[in-house]
């Protein structure tokens, strides 16, 4: 979670809190910062409204183009144009200062559930430099195509659809059989996350739960 505010005891009373409640938080104090530590693992943006170097307005439509990320305005303006005019350019909720943290709370989690119910129908997967277009078929790393066999794609697809989330070795098996009723067994498993992890350059995002499974989740 990407937090953008220039007050620097909000800042860190934020950084705090979130954390405490299970939140992975990156502190930032302007929009020049805020765009050098934009990546695609970050889930959600708090974000104020008046900072150093511009406004909140720009950096929401700035990261908007690049992908839709749910956006949080927490500001002081309470003017009705600011709230409309934030709400319809794409952010997914306005919060005025000052806030109770249990509602903050609350609002992202809402917020959250929101996106992730808009992301099962989603075609297009990402997680760090790893894509994938699940109506084109195609996997991408770092911006560049990805040569994989059926089971190598279906295995990507599985771990993006599920990211976060331990998956078993018999969950994958069974997520794998073919459709053509192709059987895919233990060791085949086992051959083709070794082979997909050296086509994606041994990505950390994907680990071995040692004696379960395996969990392709976003960086901190």
């Amino acid at each position: 979670m990407l937090i953008i505010e220039d007050d620097e005891s909000i800042l860190f009373g934020l950084t705090v809190a979130l954390r405490k409640n299970g939140f992975i938080p990156v502190a930032c104090s302007s929009i020049a910062e805020g765009k050098e530590t934009f990546t695609g693992e970050i889930a959600l943006i708090l974000l104020d409204w008046n900072l150093p170097d511009g406004t909140g307005y720009e950096f929401c439509r700035y990261v908007k183009e690049k992908r839709d990320v749910p956006v949080i305005f927490l500001t002081v303006r309470d003017d009705e144009q600011d709230i409309v005019q934030g709400l319809d350019m794409g952010a997914d909720d306005y919060i005025i200062k000052p806030f109770q943290l249990s509602v903050l709370l609350s609002r992202i989690n809402a917020v959250l559930r929101r996106t992730k119910a808009l992301d099962m129908d989603q075609t297009v997967l990402h997680c760090g430099k790893i894509t994938v277009d699940k109506q084109k078929a195609i996997a991408w790393l770092d911006g560049q195509a990805l040569c994989l066999t059926a089971c190598e794609y279906r295995l990507l697809t599985v771990f993006l659809e599920n990211k976060n989330q331990t998956l078993t070795r018999s969950q994958l098996l069974d997520k794998l059989w073919d459709a053509d009723g192709n059987f895919v067994n233990d060791n085949t498993l086992t051959v083709t996350v070794k082979r997909l992890r050296e086509k994606l350059d041994n990505p950390s995002c994907l680990k071995t739960i040692r004696g379960i499974g395996y969990r392709m989740e976003d960086a901190p």
